[in-house]
């Protein structure tokens, strides 16, 4: 049942201003700021949230809020009862943004190399991204980083989760999503409700996405949302691959005993190499765009979090047939894998990897052919 807006906001308040106190704690003119606007800005967001039931019962609700609402219902039904997550009065509300997007990031990776910067945060362990509330304080702590020899990525964040803190709504910066796309987004945050490792963004992320892949092709054909939405999963895979080819060609190149004038040619032919071969894969789109914007603005930024959110899927998805393909069993398994050390833990997910990607793929979707990385059309295209 959901408890009085009031009440929620006094006592997501007093969480909040503990968790001040513990940050005014912290050194750093920096830090004191940074968290700040973060703690203040997710109390606004907090304080703006109602019930879906009387957002969605209100007269002055357009008709396809309202649908989208009552669709974010099912979703959390079944993601309670199918999937057996921990929904609680998870996304059982909603806030309409006074901006486009709640919270923007800041990635940062050196020039060459793939291994993202990390912060580190109280309770929650490291992340390789920053957040920010405002646009204006990411993109000065973005031109900073840059101005350190950074390759920088900075991006809005329509979608995010407080890892159980609180009770996270629904945003109008991704109520209006595809169905897909929307049941995809709450699977991945409702799955971090159920395991998160302190530390881990690759294995968080990885077990997150795996959860969401897993899962969404049975909702599609339960709901009937077969068909397109089944082809952009695909397309989505696709790119994936071009950005995992591209992170291993770099890795070689950065490893190399090559001088860093050299290296920076051949990081800039690699990356060109890579906006052709998007520019071939996605030619018979319906959306060609679709990832155009992300695509030409891909650095060892943006190519260190592909890593995060997607080199562990495939172990995980071994895992979940591991686990007879019970989702109790799984997650109780990645539990225990969470509970290794991080080498143990590491080498397990390799091992797991390497016997998923060795056999039939029998819990992906319909695939879309990526072109080789290194095939006639993607190299002749990147040197035009």
């Amino acid at each position: 049942m959901y408890i009085s807006n009031r009440r929620v906001i006094v006592v997501a308040g007093i969480r909040l201003v503990a968790l001040v106190l513990v940050l005014s704690l912290l050194p750093g003119c920096e830090t004191a700021s940074y968290y700040t606007q973060a703690v203040s800005g997710q109390l606004r967001i907090l304080a703006a949230r109602e019930p879906i039931e009387r957002v969605a019962a209100a007269p002055e609700t357009g008709g396809k809020l309202q649908g989208r609402l009552l669709l974010v219902q099912s979703i959390r039904a079944y993601a309670a009862g199918e999937l057996q997550l921990p929904v609680g009065e998870a996304y059982g509300s909603y806030v309409q943004l006074e901006g486009k997007y709640p919270i923007w990031n800041v990635l940062a990776a050196p020039e060459f190399s793939l291994q993202p910067k990390r912060w580190c945060y109280p309770m929650i362990g490291c992340a390789s991204y920053r957040g920010y509330f405002s646009k204006a304080d990411a993109q000065a702590k973005g031109e900073e980083l840059l101005g350190e020899g950074f390759d920088v990525y900075l991006g809005p964040v329509p979608a995010y989760s407080t890892l159980g803190w609180f009770d996270d709504p629904i945003l109008s910066s991704f109520v209006g999503w595809s169905p897909e796309r929307l049941a995809g987004l709450l699977f991945h945050e409702l799955a971090h409700r159920r395991v998160y490792i302190s530390g881990d963004t690759r294995f968080n992320e990885s077990f997150a996405t795996a959860v969401s892949q897993i899962a969404l092709p049975d909702w599609r054909r339960r709901y009937g949302y077969d068909g397109a939405a089944a082809d952009r999963s695909a397309q989505a895979l696709a790119v994936n691959h071009l950005m995992l080819a591209t992170r291993e060609r770099l890795e070689g190149i950065y490893e190399s005993s090559l001088p860093d004038s050299a290296k920076r040619v051949r990081k800039a032919d690699t990356l060109a190499r890579l906006r052709a071969c998007y520019r071939k894969l996605s030619a018979d789109w319906p959306d060609p765009e679709r990832y155009r914007h992300y695509i030409d603005k891909t650095n060892n930024a943006t190519l260190a979090l592909v890593a995060e959110y997607q080199s562990q899927v495939p172990a995980f998805k071994q895992l979940y047939l591991d686990s007879g393909e019970n989702w109790p069993a799984f997650y109780d398994a990645a539990e225990r894998l969470g509970e290794l050390d991080k080498e143990q833990r590491k080498a397990r997910l390799k091992q797991l990897s390497a016997r998923y990607e060795s056999s039939a793929d029998p819990v992906a979707s319909k695939k879309v052919a990526a072109p080789s990385f290194d095939s006639e059309a993607c190299m002749s295209a990147g040197a035009a």
